[in-house]
């Protein structure tokens, strides 16, 4: 799919002049449109409307001061955010991130790419984010409760069951999220499945802790089985060893194959003999248990520890569940160098621009993490269906609908995706198959 040069710079020029300093949400603007600007070339209907340039701007962005009270009498204060992107599919659907690196820029973004990612599910659901710069590592629960209380005191305002329903993300698990619909519920006087990721005894779906990391694993293999190919046997370097990372390892030798490597801030683990499901178990105690250093992991098992991360280590798949921008133009060529034939994003654009045009260039399987880690928000929505219809589906019933879910993804992907060559162009196809019905839905609209 060749790119008109000057229309593209053209347009990102605009969105840069216009969202001065966000780099990471111009990263992400360019790389959508780099697909989207060849494909409407002949379409004048989406050019007309400017539809692009209206999916690169949110609907609003609403900030706000949070403050609380830590466990020794301090006032603290922080900023709160939620970006509501896009709500022409569904109400607006996405995550609350909970870190230092929160900015106006990130969350941009990620309710971005939410909006594309959510119209790849196939599910009624717009695309939003949001989130605060406090990190709740180190802090007490009592410290967490009441931030939580005090953030949705400001967002329970601007959300709802079919306004906005927010998820969890980086920082916020099911701790935070049970403090916030405690919040939401005791402001808004009513029980309404106005967030997802909840416990099960309160509204929560089965299976939405491992959906990110088994959905992202469920496309690297449809995208293998179309290759002809498979995991039997296939070595796999994966960063990170948050929830989809640990699912995504356990999905990999459940297909077949070998995880070598797992990741968090400090550093990689390298196991030349795999990282099986008892030496899995242990890193589930030791990350998510005890919240333990990674380096426990090769002390326990004697293994290499490195600082930095996994990407030089050979491989055939790699697997990148960690954070935005872990992997380098240079790490790419490096995984290529390697011997890696398939990438599959677990987390959200860990790819830099430079390394997916190595990707790009090489012809090896590239699943965009839009398309790649939409398990998740996924089994969110099917949650938001739950709560709607007061009723909880068995695990077997949403393993089966997941699974289904991404096969239509993969598939999606692979029919707007296909090339002259016989190949698919999976990132050409998950994000236009994601702006062909966001875009049609905002056409029936007209002007707003």
């Amino acid at each position: 799919m060749t790119v008109r040069t000057d229309s593209l710079e053209r347009f990102i020029s605009g969105v840069q002049n216009r969202n001065p300093g966000e780099t990471e949400f111009h990263q992400a603007v360019q790389e959508v449109a780099a697909s989207i600007i060849p494909y409407i070339q002949d379409k004048p209907q989406y050019q007309e409307m400017q539809i692009l340039e209206r999916m690169a701007e949110p609907d609003r962005a609403i900030m706000f001061r949070v403050c609380w009270e830590d466990d020794n009498g301090n006032i603290r204060v922080n900023r709160g955010y939620r970006v509501q992107f896009n709500n022409s599919i569904g109400p607006y659907k996405g995550g609350i991130r909970f870190h230092p690196t929160v900015t106006l820029s990130v969350l941009k973004f990620l309710g971005f790419e939410q909006t594309f990612k959510n119209s790849l599910t196939g599910l009624p659901m717009g695309g939003g984010k949001g989130g605060a710069d406090f990190n709740p590592k180190g802090k007490s629960d009592n410290e967490v409760m009441r931030f939580c209380q005090s953030f949705m005191t400001e967002l329970h305002r601007h959300i709802g069951e079919d306004t906005d329903v927010p998820a969890g993300d980086i920082g916020v698990g099911g701790r935070e999220i049970g403090y916030m619909f405690g919040q939401y519920k005791r402001l808004a006087n009513e029980f309404v499945g106005v967030l997802t990721g909840k416990g099960l005894e309160y509204g929560g779906s089965l299976i939405r802790t491992e959906a990110t990391g088994y959905g992202t694993i469920y496309m690297l293999n449809n995208m293998l089985q179309h290759a002809s190919n498979g995991m039997e046997g296939k070595k796999v370097a994966i960063s990170g060893s948050g929830n989809v990372a640990t699912y995504a390892a356990e999905k990999v030798c459940q297909l077949g194959g070998t995880v070598h490597t797992m990741s968090d801030s400090s550093g990689f683990i390298h196991d030349p003999n795999g990282i099986d499901e008892e030496r899995l178990a242990f890193m589930v105690d030791l990350k998510q248990v005890r919240r333990g250093r990674i380096k426990e992991y090769a002390d326990e098992f004697g293994v290499e520890f490195h600082e930095g991360r996994p990407w030089n280590v050979p491989c055939d798949i790699a697997v990148p569940c960690a954070t935005q921008n872990e992997i380098t133009g240079d790490e790419a060529k490096a995984l290529l160098a390697n011997g890696c034939m398939a990438v599959s994003e677990g987390a959200n654009m860990p790819t830099e621009l430079a390394g997916i045009d190595a990707f790009q260039e090489s012809g090896i399987l590239y699943a965009p993490s839009k398309a790649a880690n939409a398990g998740g928000v996924a089994v969110s929505g099917l949650e938001m269906s739950q709560n709607s219809a007061r009723i909880s589906w068995k695990e077997e019933e949403l393993q089966d609908l997941l699974k289904g879910i991404m096969k239509d993804i993969h598939d999606n992907c692979a029919e707007y995706g296909a090339t002259s060559g016989g190949k698919v162009d999976y990132l050409a196809g998950a994000n236009i198959a994601g702006f062909v019905k966001v875009a049609d839905a905002m056409l029936a609209y007209g002007v707003v």
